[in-house]
């Protein structure tokens, strides 16, 4: 890495259909919003020959964030695939959103890929989120480089920077987070800030000026040797203490010299293992230049020290039934296994899946099988159907260039698949075949929504499904309680894109209105009630008369309905008419309109005529006596009760536990966990986290994470359940 003095665009730069997966690396840009990922992205394809010198597609467009709402935005809000070619290697570059509302499309971007690039900035340093998916990729031992940008930031310091990636990515061996190349500074400029215009490759010896907007290779100065002395004997010993020979360190240490050869293929073998992280620097290049800092660099680690999808394990894989099936790893000639990691739509062309083919070769025209992730909870259809395959193609910017086959591990986009859904598998006809779903985040901020106008009600549905397919992280409920179409997302800005989406998309207006909890009516003390139902309009009347009585049960405990009526008052046919009546009256409330739960209801009495009793009559009877015994009653609304479980770094724990207790939450207990957090247990009103996703993320500056599940109902505090039929009121 560094050797060659690269003054040129690499091979043709547009990227197709790869031969072999030797010849193919998955790359996913990952690091908070503003970083510079889809710049950094854009900079590799210029210096790849793939775009012109502005930075876009030699037929029209940018390679990322192409799409007008991420022009909207101002930010990156999908996960971008941008192909290039070097070296004969081709290069599947994934950009993915910073903010945190986009994690279902990082997550997409880690399934997708086999090496993660982690972008620095050296104006923000390293902030939370970052250190997590850091430790996420490191628990599955994704390979990992990190790149440092914004070096023209004030105050910028590359070695700086790269001791605090050390000391937040390092662990417990800060040693394997070191610099291949350090930065090479211009003359000052007014300010002060000296740009910085070339690298020096610590173990090349070679320094790389970019000052004239290309490579230019030369010697250092003898100024820069000590420094370069220093920092390359670190080097060294990283690599070294990494090393598969176990006695190259001792050889080293006797003062034995070590071929930059041999260590050169330590380090890709490093790298590729995911025991190693280099540090880098890049810029974009300037007006007219056609290479930034930096990104020859970039290139090489990636073609020559990222893995081979070959060098990645051979997925989980089961029959649709649930039997384990063994793959052999990455194989073309294996049967086909592919995923779709992300579904959008296209106002021309429809439907577009991008695919990661994992096993197989998936080739147009083709009719495979699709087999669904099963997350209905999240009204997602399950589905297993035949497709046949469309078009495919690899993406760049808004143009979609036609291939004929993809192969076992390269991506491409294949159109028109009317069924499938983002997480689906594709596999052979023959030989159906399902990926175990990766994991997603469970959206937590409800987002209830109404249609604006008739016609938007009459494509509403449409749109909503067409929404959550493409985005796994987003729920649809049709809440039975309150009869509100509920979106869950994972937070506004999450909200803001799928409004957007409906509408621009889908041509669909909606209204957003006040999200409301599934609440619950009970008795506080015993009461009875009578129900008489006489009338006689001639013919036959109505005539039924029964007596109830009807008192509170512990929590759980439902509806009970209790017949003790002697001597034939009520006829036994008519007994369960008194029953489907006051639990047909319990599911629509007796106070405020919500359902009532936990009482047992006592049938003690009544009377019926030979002629006018009916059935229509004792359930109304019925549901008269039991308004009539809540009109006697103390009513308790009851509000669902969720227990949620946060986990925070150590540094907010009091104050997300002072937050929890002013939303009136009982915080049931605390652990520690590993990596300086705290796992904290509580019970809070459903009622009070309706917020919580956008209030927990602001507390914690974006490094806390929580889950919640239904625990009970519960009585509600009076002077809250009397501000809810306030508010009931005033909306009647």
């Amino acid at each position: 890495m560094g050797d060659k003095a690269h003054t040129h665009p690499g091979a043709a730069g547009r990227a197709t259909a790869a031969d072999h997966p030797t010849s193919v690396r998955n790359v996913v840009l990952v690091g908070h919003s503003g970083s510079g990922k889809t710049t950094l992205v854009e900079a590799l394809a210029l210096t790849a020959g793939a775009v012109n010198r502005a930075g876009r597609v030699e037929d029209g467009g940018c390679v990322s964030d192409y799409d007008d709402m991420e022009h909207r935005q101002q930010r990156s809000v999908q996960l971008s695939l941008v192909p290039v070619e070097w070296d004969g290697i081709k290069i599947n570059l994934l950009d993915t959103p910073g903010y945190a509302d986009f994690v279902g499309e990082l997550r997409a971007g880690l399934r997708a890929a086999d090496a993660a690039l982690f972008v620095v900035s050296a104006a923000d340093g390293v902030d939370g989120s970052t250190r997590m998916l850091w430790e996420e990729c490191a628990a599955v031992g994704m390979p990992r480089a990190i790149v440092i940008t914004h070096l023209e930031a004030a105050r910028a310091d590359f070695e700086e920077m790269t001791r605090i990636c050390a000391e937040a990515f390092g662990g417990d061996d800060p040693d394997a987070v070191l610099p291949l190349y350090l930065p090479l500074h211009g003359p000052p400029a007014p300010d002060g800030h000296a740009p910085v215009t070339g690298l020096v490759g610590l173990l090349s010896r070679k320094l790389f000026d970019y000052a004239s907007g290309e490579r230019v290779a030369s010697e250092p100065g003898e100024a820069d040797l000590p420094q370069l002395d220093e920092a390359r004997s670190m080097l060294i010993e990283g690599i070294i203490s990494e090393s598969e020979d176990e006695t190259l360190m001792e050889r080293y240490l006797g003062g034995e010299p070590v071929d930059v050869k041999t260590l050169v293929e330590d380090l890709e073998r490093a790298v590729a293992r995911g025991v190693f992280f280099p540090v880098l620097a890049a810029a974009p290049a300037a007006d007219g230049a056609r290479q930034g800092l930096g990104t020859v660099e970039l290139l090489e680690l990636i073609t020559r020290g990222f893995p081979t999808p070959l060098e990645r394990a051979a997925p989980r894989v089961t029959t649709p039934e649930g039997a384990g099936r063994e793959l052999r790893m990455c194989d073309p000639e294996e049967s086909l296994v592919a995923e779709i990691v992300k579904t959008s739509s296209d106002p021309y062309v429809g439907r577009i899946s991008m695919v990661r083919v994992f096993s197989g070769t998936l080739r147009a025209d083709q009719t495979v099988h699709v087999s669904g992730h099963g997350l209905t909870d999240r009204g997602h259809e399950d589905h297993d159907v035949d497709e046949r395959i469309g078009a495919l193609s690899t993406p760049f910017g808004k143009q979609q260039r036609p291939v004929t086959h993809v192969i076992a591990g390269d991506l491409a986009c294949v159109a028109k698949l009317t069924r499938a859904e983002t997480g689906d598998t594709l596999s052979a006809k023959d030989d159906p075949l399902l990926m175990a779903p990766w994991e997603m985040p469970d959206p937590l901020l409800p987002l209830a929504i109404e249609a604006h106008s008739k016609p938007d009600e009459d494509k509403l549905s449409q749109g909503l499904a067409r929404l959550v397919a493409e985005d796994p992280t987003m729920r649809l409920e049709h809440n039975q309680d309150t009869h509100q179409v509920v979106l869950w997302c994972l937070g506004e800005a999450h909200a803001d894109v799928a409004l957007e989406r409906l509408r621009s998309r889908y041509g669909v207006q909606v209204d957003v209105v006040p999200h409301r909890v599934s609440l619950r009516e009970t008795f506080g003390d015993r009461a009875a009630g009578r129900g008489r139902h006489v009338k006689q309009s001639g013919g036959h009347g109505q005539y039924a008369i029964c007596e109830i009585e009807v008192e509170p049960l512990p929590g759980g405990s439902g509806i009970e309905f209790v017949d003790k009526v002697v001597g034939g008052a009520v006829p036994r046919q008519f007994i369960p008419s008194v029953e489907k009546g006051v639990r047909t009256q319990a599911a629509k409330g007796v106070a405020a309109g919500h359902p009532l739960i936990d009482v047992r209801i006592t049938l003690l009495d009544g009377k019926a005529h030979s002629v006018d009793s009916s059935d229509a009559a004792f359930q109304t009877a019925g549901a008269l006596a039991l308004r009539e015994a809540a009109s006697e009653a103390r009513i308790h609304l009851l509000e669902p009760v969720a227990e949620v479980s946060v986990l925070v770094g150590d540094d907010y724990v009091g104050a997300v536990m002072s937050d929890l207790s002013g939303r009136r939450g009982k915080v049931l207990g605390t652990e520690q966990t590993s990596g300086g957090r705290t796992l904290i247990r509580a019970e809070v009103p459903e009622i009070e986290i309706g917020r919580y996703a956008v209030d927990l993320r602001s507390l914690s500056h974006g490094t806390a994470r929580f889950d919640r599940r239904y625990a009970r109902h519960e009585p509600m505090p009076a002077q809250v359940a009397d501000r809810m039929r306030e508010e009931v009121r005033a909306a009647s």
